[in-house]
């Protein structure tokens, strides 16, 4: 079936759809959206309720399911998700990002920062507002709040009023049918890349507590530690079309470098921020925000070279010392979050106090080097199959994102397909 929506895509000339336009709050049970728990979080516990928290929607509406935490708090349970509720972030820089809940990711207390909608699947397919609310007819909705370059706040009585184009039942069923089944490789495969690196974390544990190896601090295996460039050096008012791609926060959510999309400058202007100019190998660090994030850039990333952005700084290992992999697993166990995190400020937005500095004090176990390289051998193919699953997720989501605007438009007509 897909394949031959894919060749439609190519022959068919544009069709309007009869549509109709309706509000979100209309098709609800409730009619309203309702805004979330205010509870701090607390560290993951299984004998607590998660916590979906603003950071943990990706821009895609996925979940990172890499940093999860709690919520320890008496009325949490009368903030549980149920399926077909839809959540929305309504404030800062992710405004109008948003999570549909099914059911599969768990259970979920939703945060206060995030404002449910309870869709009604008398009134349309559930999904079809999914998918609705990751199109650029959403996406420019949202847009349209913004004021210059600052993202504008929404609130439910607004996110309610948000037009939805209402197709016919028939034709939003077969709309869902389509783009689920490549959603749903898509999180096979996250589903796969997620048991990988529980066998990573396990590899390493083992292997730095085999014996009673020789603690080295960062400073002495390092051949450099450096910042990202003081924000003055990289504005919105430099971003080209294309050029050198800028690392943010948002490419740091998991073990390896995330690339949804980039800002961009000039390679005259990146040559001038040598020193924060990062590499395959690298491992990458934020030190004010979400702090906590470490991932190495690998090396079958999309660019040769990466600027980073003020709040993130990096680490080159020596590699006849230390292999960078092992570095990367390190930092993502307990014990290096807790050595990274103790140096964090609480006070106002998170932040690492002296990261360079402070990162160059923090110590490890270092296995002799030809260890290291045995311990690769096992290692290295785990990477290698992460990173093609990585891949092949990446490629189903250009085809879902490619399909979504064709289908929703008409320009793709699926009102004949049987499901």
């Amino acid at each position: 079936m897909l394949r031959l929506l894919i060749v439609n895509i190519l022959d068919r000339e544009e069709k309007i759809m009869d549509e109709q336009i309706t509000t979100l709050a209309s098709l609800t049970i409730d009619g309203k959206g309702s805004y979330g728990i205010g509870a701090s979080a607390v560290p993951f516990s299984k004998d607590l309720y998660t916590y979906l928290r603003i950071t943990d929607i990706k821009d895609d509406g996925t979940l990172n399911l890499q940093d999860l935490k709690s919520v320890d708090n008496e009325k949490a349970s009368e903030y549980l998700l149920k399926p077909n509720d839809i959540v929305f972030a309504r404030t800062g820089a992710s405004t109008g990002r948003n999570y549909f809940y099914d059911g599969t990711d768990g259970e979920f207390v939703y945060a206060g920062f995030l404002i449910k909608f309870s869709i009604d699947e008398k009134k349309v397919n559930p999904k079809y507002i999914k998918y609705f609310c990751q199109s650029k007819q959403y996406k420019d909705w949202i847009n349209s709040f913004n004021t210059g370059s600052t993202r504008g706040n929404i609130n439910a009585q607004t996110l309610g009023k948000m037009p939805i184009p209402l197709i016919e039942r028939k034709t939003q069923d077969a709309l869902v049918c389509i783009l689920s089944s490549i959603d749903e490789k898509i999180r096979k495969d996250n589903e796969i890349n997620n048991n990988l690196l529980e066998q990573l974390n396990q590899l390493f544990i083992e292997f730095s507590t085999r014996c009673e190896w020789n603690y080295l601090s960062i400073g002495e295996i390092a051949e450099k530690v450096a910042m990202g460039p003081f924000g003055s050096n990289i504005k919105v008012s430099t971003f080209v079309e294309s050029g050198v791609p800028i690392i943010s926060g948002n490419h740091l959510r998991g073990y390896f470098l995330e690339e949804p999309s980039y800002n961009y400058i000039t390679e005259a202007h990146a040559d001038k921020l040598k020193n924060s100019i990062v590499y395959p190998k690298d491992i990458v660090f934020t030190h004010a925000g979400n702090i906590g994030q470490v991932a190495m850039i690998s090396d079958g990333c999309e660019y040769p070279y990466y600027v980073l952005s003020q709040r993130q700084f990096y680490l080159r290992c020596n590699t006849m010392m230390v292999a960078p992999e092992y570095v990367l697993l390190f930092f993502h166990s307990k014990q290096g979050q807790h050595e990274l995190l103790s140096y964090a400020n609480q006070t106002g937005v998170p932040s690492i106090a002296q990261p360079a500095s402070n990162l160059k004090k923090i110590c490890l176990p270092i296995p002799p080097i030809s260890e290291q390289k045995k311990w690769l051998l096992v290692v290295e193919p785990i990477i290698a199959m992460y990173q093609n699953n990585y891949q092949e997720t990446k490629r189903l989501s250009i085809l879902r994102d490619t399909l979504l605007p064709k289908l929703m438009s008409g320009d793709l007509d699926v009102s004949n397909i049987d499901i």
